[in-house]
C-alpha cells in the first residue's frame, strides 16, 4: 500500500475538502482534521496541515497538490514481480573496457534499493557508485561481464561491430545469470540498437536466452535492475581504468574527447600503438586523431 505525505497550502487543503466532500468520514483521531474514503485511498488531513494518503490510488489524489511521482517509482508500481535488467558503460569512452551486467531485482528488495538511493549511474556521481556497488554486489544476484579493450579489439577484429558485441555481452550475461538459477517474469535490456537489430545479432550466439527479452529506452529510470546493473557495471568499467593507468602510468580519462587525443599520443609516443590496443577501442577516431599530433 502506498503512502504519499504532502504539506501543501491552506487554500489547496480547503479546495481539496471541496471537491472531495462527498467522502468525508469520521475519525477518532483528534489530530485529523479531515478524513476521507474514496474509491482507492484514504485522506487524512492533520490539523498541523500535514496530509498523509494511503492506498493504491493515492498518487491519482495527491496529483490535486501537486504531487508528481518520480519514474521509477510509477514504473515499480506495477513491477510486483522479479525482473532481470541489464546495462553496459564503457561504450562511448575510448580508453577502458565494456563492461556489461545482468542483474534480478525482486518486489522485496524495492524498498532496500531504494533507500540506498539506486538510480541511473549518469546521474550519481563516481563517490556514490564506488559506495553503492560493494553493497549492490553482495545483495543482488548479477552477473559482470567485462571486456578489456586488448579483448574488445580482437573481437572487432574477428568481424564483430560495436552494436554485435554489447548483443553479445547482453545476451551472455543474462544466460549465465539464468544459469546460476535466477527466475524473472521478465527480462529488460537498456535498449542501444532496434529490437530487429538485436535479435538478427542474438542468431549467431551460441548461448541462447529462452525467455523473451525487452528492448526499452531508458529503462534504467524504470526499472531498479536496470538501474542496479547501470552502477556495477560503471563501477567495474571504473575499476578497469584505474588499473590500466597504474600500469601505463597515465591517468587515462573517460569518455572520447580531447582528452583522450592528447592521452592517446602520449602512450603513442612514449610505447607505440601497443600501448593503444592494450587500453584503447582502436576502431575510434581518437586512434586516428593521436597520430595526427604526433605529426604535427
Amino acid at each position: 500500500m502506498e503512502t504519499i505525505t504532502l504539506s501543501p497550502q491552506n487554500e489547496d487543503i480547503q479546495a481539496f475538502v471541496r471537491q472531495y466532500q462527498d467522502h468525508l468520514a469520521p475519525s477518532k483521531n483528534p489530530y485529523i482534521r479531515y478524513f476521507f474514503k474514496a474509491p482507492g485511498a484514504t485522506i487524512s488531513i492533520y490539523t498541523s496541515g500535514k496530509v498523509v494518503l494511503q492506498g493504491n490510488q493515492a498518487t491519482r489524489y495527491a496529483a490535486f497538490f501537486g504531487y508528481q511521482q518520480d519514474p521509477i517509482d510509477q514504473a515499480l508500481a506495477g513491477q510486483d514481480f522479479p525482473l532481470i535488467g541489464t546495462d553496459e558503460v564503457g561504450n562511448g569512452s575510448y580508453f577502458g573496457g565494456l563492461a556489461v551486467v545482468a542483474s534480478l531485482v525482486s518486489p522485496e528488495q524495492h524498498a532496500r534499493l531504494k533507500s540506498l538511493g539506486v538510480g541511473d549511474s549518469k546521474t550519481l556521481d563516481d563517490r556514490k557508485i564506488r559506495a553503492l556497488a560493494p553493497i549492490l554486489k553482495k545483495e543482488i544476484p548479477h552477473q559482470a561481464l567485462l571486456l578489456t579493450p586488448k579483448k574488445y579489439n580482437q573481437v572487432i577484429a574477428s568481424g564483430y561491430n560495436a552494436v554485435s558485441v554489447k548483443v553479445a555481452l547482453h545476451n551472455q550475461a543474462i544466460f549465465l545469470l539464468l544459469q546460476q538459477g535466477a527466475k524473472a517474469q521478465k527480462i529488460v535490456v537498456d535498449a542501444f540498437t532496434t529490437k530487429k537489430n538485436y535479435d538478427r545479432y542474438v542468431q549467431a550466439e551460441a548461448n541462447q536466452v529462452p525467455q523473451v527479452v525487452t528492448l526499452e529506452e531508458k529503462a534504467e529510470g524504470k526499472y531498479l535492475a536496470v538501474a542496479v546493473s547501470s552502477i556495477i557495471a560503471r563501477d567495474l568499467f571504473l575499476q578497469n581504468l584505474e588499473e590500466l593507468s597504474q600500469e601505463l602510468g597515465y591517468t587515462l580519462p573517460s569518455g572520447a574527447g580531447t582528452p583522450s587525443d592528447k592521452v592517446a599520443a602520449q602512450l603513442l609516443q612514449a610505447y607505440g600503438i601497443q600501448a593503444l590496443d592494450y587500453s584503447a577501442k582502436l576502431h575510434f577516431k581518437n586512434t586516428e586523431k593521436a597520430k595526427k599530433l604526433i605529426e604535427r
